[in-house]
């Protein structure tokens, strides 16, 4: 069964080649890259040059986005699964891509999902935070869950029928697709526990409590859009509930 991944670039020369090279080590054969760049002026389409044998296919040209990017890659993907990888994470060992097949074909199942660490920039081997997963339940949408978004895989047949990413929810668009997919149309998810991704820290929707504040409002209208029950107080909820993933962090400080 082919997957096909695909990585969003704008200029992205610091991490790139760390999220290509974590691709091409993975120990499953039929895996389908596709990088989508928004015409980067840095010496992004170098990396990718020097790659070209390695991924299946790429294009440079301005978008509107992020998610109207990965809207792009899903129109040229050919696998039988689909998912992201961001061009400044990488995947966390060279057997994740076959365990995601394996449990698509084991468990019968329509997405998969698992945890994901948050690092520091230029030390990968540093943690500063522990995203853990848990078994699918769709009751976990009322109360502001969900999986961590690079982890997510899913068949790609179904986006012909539940559709792509809307990218006018901007930083919200992954939790909105998510909660579409898992909350409002009900696929069939499985909860993988395995470390899927080291994502660098640094995200768009965390940067300073006005883009929070923007990003709770589209959270919250994307609940409000897939009827997730009382979306106001749940989008309070959402980034509450993520309090305990720095655990993980002040535990090991502490025994230190």
């Amino acid at each position: 069964m082919k997957i096909s991944i695909i990585t969003v670039t704008y200029n992205s020369e610091a991490y790139l080649q760390d999220c290509i090279d974590s691709v091409i080590h993975q120990r499953y054969p039929d895996i389908e890259h596709i990088i989508i760049d928004a015409a980067s002026t840095d010496g992004t389409l170098d990396i990718i040059r020097r790659y070209d044998n390695h991924i299946a296919q790429w294009i440079s040209e301005k978008d509107n986005g992020m998610y109207d990017a990965i809207n792009k890659g899903i129109a040229l993907a050919s696998g039988g699964i689909l998912g992201i990888l961001n061009s400044d994470d990488k995947l966390a060992s060279e057997d994740v891509i076959g365990d995601i097949v394996s449990c698509f074909k084991d468990q019968h199942v329509d997405a998969v999902y698992g945890d994901l660490i948050y690092v520091d920039k230029l030390n990968t081997a540093r943690i500063l935070r522990y995203w853990k997963g848990a078994n699918y339940k769709r009751y976990r949408f009322n109360y502001g869950w969900m999986p961590a978004h690079p982890t997510f895989y899913v068949r790609t047949c179904l986006i012909a029928d539940l559709g792509g990413y809307e990218s006018h929810y901007y930083t919200a668009a992954d939790y909105e697709f998510m909660a579409r997919y898992l909350y409002r149309f009900r696929i069939n998810a499985k909860y993988l526990p395995k470390l899927i991704v080291k994502m660098r820290s640094g995200g768009q929707s965390n940067k300073n409590i006005v883009i929070r504040l923007r990003a709770n409002r589209r959270d919250y209208l994307a609940m409000k859009k897939n009827k997730i029950p009382f979306p106001l107080t749940v989008s309070v909820l959402k980034p509450i509930i993520k309090l305990h993933q720095y655990y993980y962090t002040f535990f090991n400080k502490t025994i230190k």
